[in-house]
């Protein structure tokens, strides 16, 4: 069967008073690579079906992968009777009304190792030219393309393909002792320039030849777009409106309610999200397997509209629920997979930004992110694969890796710069979120708390 009739099949056989039913068809194509050689290459394809049958108030959600025409009876009547037996939903609402996909009989959309077939060569090259440089590359680079479908018993019946690519590639020295990174996300490894890639990294090896020691403390601080999406992401997955109105995160107000409306930056920043951003489209509409205190099953086929989080350097939105939406008496804002940031008008670019800067460290990337205060968001984590030092405008050398501890929230609270906005990759979270466009920025005072001895 094809995923629309197994959606038509399971919506047929389902006895509940409604059902969502969504079908994800994914394909891979992936190459990995170590020490200036391909090692590995490979394409793989999977499946998964989600039953969510609502009887009364009950939800009941069966999820399986590889599903077999015969065994889909079986998978309906599991959702229809964990829907009998579960307590009432307090997130119940009715099903979003039907709207239909102009694509929806369209055949799911898989990738393959051609997508390569331009980017391998290319790939290549900067092998041989590492090689004469004395420098071994590290990395993979993987394409997915999943196909989603959305039926419901109200109607429903939506399609969208979303294709995601990105590239991670690391530089070693010879010796093994020196090291830098840089990744991009791209829809179709068609926008890759390797080369560039590849020279930046020279750059920064080059950089870290001469070893400076610096110990911990504040210091005005260049962050790259991929450092500033990490932590930006982070933020926006704690930006839960019910969360904040019940008093557990960093935009909860004192007394009561949330924070929104009450400036949190400096400088007029918009931080955002849009389904239809050039370079980071995403699915227009919900797409819920199951409900949380961000999402919910009954919103599944809810469109999405370009959504402002910050404005004007002001909290403007939380991401919201229908249900949490009525509880905060907010607008119904859900979450959309990717997320944008940008400041005043005529932004600098990252090279622009460390010729003005008189003494300064420049970050590669940050890692290994954790959560210390929800109430303040604090996080921490680790600078990773080169810290460079900047005086009079040019880098001078490569300082110590460090241990952070910083907020995002209050730390745009103090930002004195903010780029101009580019695609990006970003280091810890791209296995999740991988449609940022960011800027780099400039903080006065970043808070290097310790010294690391990671390499």
């Amino acid at each position: 069967m094809s995923p629309q009739e197994m959606i038509e099949k399971a919506l047929d056989l389902s006895t509940a008073d409604d059902v969502v039913v969504i079908a994800d068809e994914s394909s891979s194509a992936n190459l990995r690579f170590a020490g200036n050689t391909l090692t590995t290459n490979g394409v793989t394809r999977s499946t998964r079906l989600t039953v969510i049958s609502v009887a009364g108030r009950g939800v009941g959600v069966v999820s399986r992968s590889a599903v077999r025409p015969e065994q889909l009876a079986d998978i309906v009547a599991e959702a229809d009777h964990a829907a009998e037996d579960a307590a009432p939903s307090e997130d119940a609402r009715p099903l979003v009304e039907g709207t239909r996909s102009a694509d929806w009989d369209d055949p799911a959309e898989p990738t393959s190792i051609g997508v390569f077939g331009a980017f391998a060569p290319a790939l290549g090259e900067a092998f041989a030219a590492a090689e004469a440089g004395g420098r071994r590359l590290y990395g993979f680079a993987e394409h997915i393309v999943t196909t989603t479908y959305v039926g419901t018993s109200a109607g429903t019946r939506l399609r969208h393909t979303q294709p995601t690519g990105r590239l991670e590639l690391n530089a070693k020295s010879a010796d093994m002792k020196r090291s830098a990174w840089t990744g991009v996300a791209t829809r179709d490894f068609a926008d890759v320039d390797v080369a560039a890639l590849d020279a930046s990294l020279a750059q920064r090896l080059e950089w870290s030849k001469r070893r400076i020691d610096l110990p911990a403390g504040r210091y005005e601080t260049l962050l790259p777009p991929s450092a500033v999406a990490d932590l930006m992401i982070y933020m926006y997955w704690t930006a839960g409106a019910r969360d904040a109105m019940e008093g557990r995160t960093v935009f909860a107000k004192p007394g009561g309610g949330t924070r929104v409306g009450e400036s949190l930056a400096r400088l007029p920043v918009r931080l955002y999200s849009d389904p239809a951003a050039a370079g980071a489209e995403c699915a227009p509409f919900v797409v819920a397997h199951s409900s949380g205190r961000q999402s919910s099953v009954f919103d599944n086929g809810l469109p999405l509209a370009p959504t402002d989080w910050i404005s004007g350097g002001a909290l403007s939105g939380l991401i919201q629920t229908r249900h949490s939406a009525e509880l905060t008496g907010l607008p119904v804002t859900p979450a959309v997979d990717n997320l944008l940031m940008e400041g005043p008008e005529g932004g600098r670019s990252l090279e622009e930004m460390i010729a003005s800067t008189e003494r300064g460290l420049l970050l590669t990337c940050l890692w290994y992110i954790r959560e210390v205060d929800p109430q303040s968001l604090l996080v921490t984590g680790l600078t990773r694969d080169g810290v460079y030092l900047v005086e009079n405008g040019e880098v001078v050398g490569e300082v110590n890796n460090f241990r952070f501890n910083e907020s995002p929230v209050d730390l745009l609270g103090r930002l004195t710069e903010v780029g101009a906005p580019v695609r990006t990759l970003p280091r810890e979270w791209n296995d999740y979120f991988t449609r940022t466009v960011m800027p780099p920025v400039r903080v006065p005072d970043f808070n290097m708390s310790t010294v690391s001895q990671a390499s």
